[in-house]
């Protein structure tokens, strides 16, 4: 038992501290963007909810990499597994093209979406900006799930410190006209993360091509050709990930349609609250990573024990996490929303949705650690689903309910996602428990 904790925090820890990284730039850009202007900070909540939705969505295609890169690492398939790397690669361009079409016909719509008319100045260029970066998300998930797959999580860890060190300086130089820049506000935070993700992919290029830490691995992405049979398996796994993710995100990102539509001051609240929730979906994440690079290792192996035991012990550490920032949450609710803006009326709408967001952390931690489980052992079709009854049958309905039919505005909406994320929890669990229970025993 005390073997699986140890392998799982060494492999968790790196791929939890690069996303308190992302936390950490996330909270940068709701703060500097928040004390540059209230309207900024709700202009910047709509467009970050409508790209969360296009990064989940690609970052779970990018995952469909785990589960073949983790069977042919815990088998020794040293060059196979570079093949695999370079079909996903592939595979993520073609993504990246049906993302940006997606995206522009979103940016098109913006004018239709029933958004305060004092926000679409701001939408719209920062918008923009964001969608170039998109293929530079997608090849850098890529070469991330590439890494995590062979249990190199430093790697992709110290890659994203360094990126969103740069991120936030950039944000504090463009967002204020510092260092004779000109100040571009909302603009300037774009632009920054833009040339951020454009570094972090070059600088994975340069390690993998140019140093011989992957030198196995490159000899297998010369040889290798994008085929087929391996294109054909990546889309077959990547796509229900992606769209179980997706529909997950979906139901925040439609829901900052709705919030929208209650005003620009319960926008910029959302925005803060999303900021803080990232806190704890990203820690989650990170060890739901590593769950799936365990499992896959020792579903590679055949050995459907140690993978059963990697979900419960997995599902342990993810609960500590839990407690970790949900109970420092709880204490300073009354305090956070001050950090992002001297807004009294929009701390005190962050201070109440405090409670709805602490609801569903169990339901949260319950989903990543399954659907991880699941990802490891390629038990992916089941999830869209899962996740469609979850978040559209259940989640967004009921926000729309709470929210407005039974006039609960913000706050009701957001008591929504406990519902959602819970039963999708619920889902992802019994179906783990089935594939696995003829293996299961007493011990």
């Amino acid at each position: 038992m005390k073997q699986h904790y140890r392998t799982l925090l060494s492999l968790g820890i790196p791929i939890v501290i690069g996303q308190i990284g992302v936390i950490i730039l996330g909270f940068a850009d709701t703060l500097m963007i928040g004390h540059h202007s209230t309207t900024e900070l709700a202009a910047a909540s709509f467009v970050n909810n409508m790209f969360n939705l296009a990064i989940i969505f690609s970052t779970g295609f990018s995952y469909g990499l785990t589960p073949i890169v983790g069977s042919l690492f815990g088998r020794g398939q040293r060059s196979e597994v570079g093949c695999a790397l370079k079909n996903s690669l592939a595979a993520n361009s073609l993504l990246a093209i049906l993302v940006c079409g997606a995206m522009a016909g979103v940016y098109a719509s913006i004018p239709h979406m029933g958004q305060p008319e004092e926000l679409i100045p701001y939408i719209q260029p920062y918008f923009l900006i964001l969608l170039a970066s998109i293929p530079f998300v997608l090849w850098f998930n890529g070469f991330k799930q590439f890494a995590d797959g062979i249990t190199d999580t430093k790697i992709p860890m110290w890659i994203l410190l360094c990126g969103n060190v740069l991120n936030i300086i950039g944000n504090y130089v463009l967002i204020y006209g510092k260092m004779g820049f000109p100040e571009l506000g909302l603009s300037g935070a774009g632009i920054s993360t833009l040339f951020s993700r454009i570094l972090m992919v070059i600088a994975f290029i340069v390690l993998f091509f140019m140093t011989d830490r992957y030198k196995e691995y490159r000899q297998g992405f010369n040889r290798g050709k994008v085929n087929k049979a391996e294109f054909v398996q990546l889309n077959k796994l990547g796509w229900p990930i992606a769209g179980q993710m997706g529909m997950e995100t979906a139901s925040f990102s439609l829901s900052a349609i709705m919030i929208g539509w209650l005003g620009s001051m319960e926008l910029a609240s959302y925005q803060i609250m999303m900021a803080v929730s990232q806190v704890c979906f990203m820690m989650y994440y990170g060890m739901g990573a590593a769950v799936s690079v365990r499992i896959s290792n020792f579903h590679g192996q055949g050995d459907m024990e140690n993978v059963r035991r990697t979900a419960r012990y997995g599902f342990h550490i993810i609960l500590v996490m839990l407690l970790m920032t949900g109970i420092p949450i709880f204490l300073l609710r009354n305090h956070i929303g001050g950090w992002f803006t001297d807004n009294d009326t929009v701390s005190a709408m962050v201070a109440s949705v405090i409670y709805p967001f602490l609801f569903y952390q169990f339901g949260d931690a319950l989903q990543i650690n399954f659907a991880n489980s699941l990802r490891g052992i390629a038990d992916v079709k089941p999830m869209l689903l899962y996740a469609f009854i979850a978040y559209f049958v259940i989640s967004l309905p009921a926000g729309y309910i709470f929210g407005f039919v039974l006039d609960g505005g913000l706050t009701g909406v957001w008591m929504a996602f406990p519902f959602g994320l819970t039963s999708a929890g619920v889902m992802y669990w019994l179906r783990f428990r089935k594939k696995t229970r003829p293996f299961h025993s007493k011990n």
